[in-house]
């Protein structure tokens, strides 16, 4: 796969502050590229700055109130149209600069999907919530259990997928149980390809905007029973 096309979907909630800063850093990645902004009814001024954009590279779309990340998703890979598809977060926790090491797998045709865990060993790590260390590694050993994968890190924002995996399954959850219903979707997919590769992350405090809390937790154990027992 030589000559590819990356679609970047960028599901965004109340985002002003750091929007403009992760934009630019996508728009630099070396790749014929397509960037589709899903603003999940963002009330700070994200909204005003997203509609004075006006470039051909961007499909901005906006969701009349707020649904949560699995909406923005959804509504995100319905307008993609490129061979692959990377979820980038809004926030700055993820790195652009890492989409070589993310694709690569697919561009040797080893990989149908790929997860950047920020647990594998490589990379700056911020040092922060010992709770959320653990629920992570916790809601990635329950998932794995289910699915009989062993991936390291299920709750990661980074995961890229050759287009036509996407055309497998559709998201159900609107928040962030997504995560868990779409590792238990691709598992589920006959001679799918999984590959996991090391990434940094640069996490933000609840005062820098971080909006994830114990409630999600709850519900993506629940989820995981859910698509993995009940589906």
């Amino acid at each position: 796969m030589n000559d590819f096309t990356l679609s970047i979907v960028i599901p965004i909630f109340n985002e002003k502050n750091t929007i403009g800063e992760i934009l630019k850093t996508v728009r630099a990645t070396p790749y014929r590229k397509e960037i589709i902004l899903v603003d999940d009814g963002s009330t700070d001024g994200t909204r005003e700055i997203l509609r004075e954009l006006d470039q051909p590279d961007l499909k901005i779309i906006l969701h009349s109130h707020n649904q949560g990340k699995g909406a923005a998703l959804k509504s995100g890979f319905a307008a993609a149209s490129g061979d692959i598809v990377i979820i980038q977060d809004a926030d700055l926790e993820y790195d652009p600069r890492e989409y070589p090491v993310l694709i690569q797998p697919i561009l040797d045709h080893k990989a149908d999907v790929v997860y950047g865990s920020r647990f594998a060993g490589h990379g700056a790590h911020r040092v922060i919530y010992f709770w959320h260390y653990v629920g992570n590694r916790f809601l990635t050993l329950l998932s794995n259990l289910f699915t009989n994968l062993n991936l390291s890190d299920m709750e990661t924002c980074y995961k890229v997928f050759r287009r036509e995996v996407l055309e497998n399954f559709t998201i159900n959850e609107k928040r962030f149980g997504v995560e868990p219903e779409i590792t238990a979707k691709i598992a589920k997919i006959q001679r799918i390809r999984i590959y996991e590769v090391p990434i940094s992350y640069y996490g933000r405090t609840y005062e820098e905007g971080k909006k994830i809390g114990w409630k999600d937790g709850i519900k993506a154990v629940w989820c995981i029973l859910r698509y993995n027992i009940f589906k």
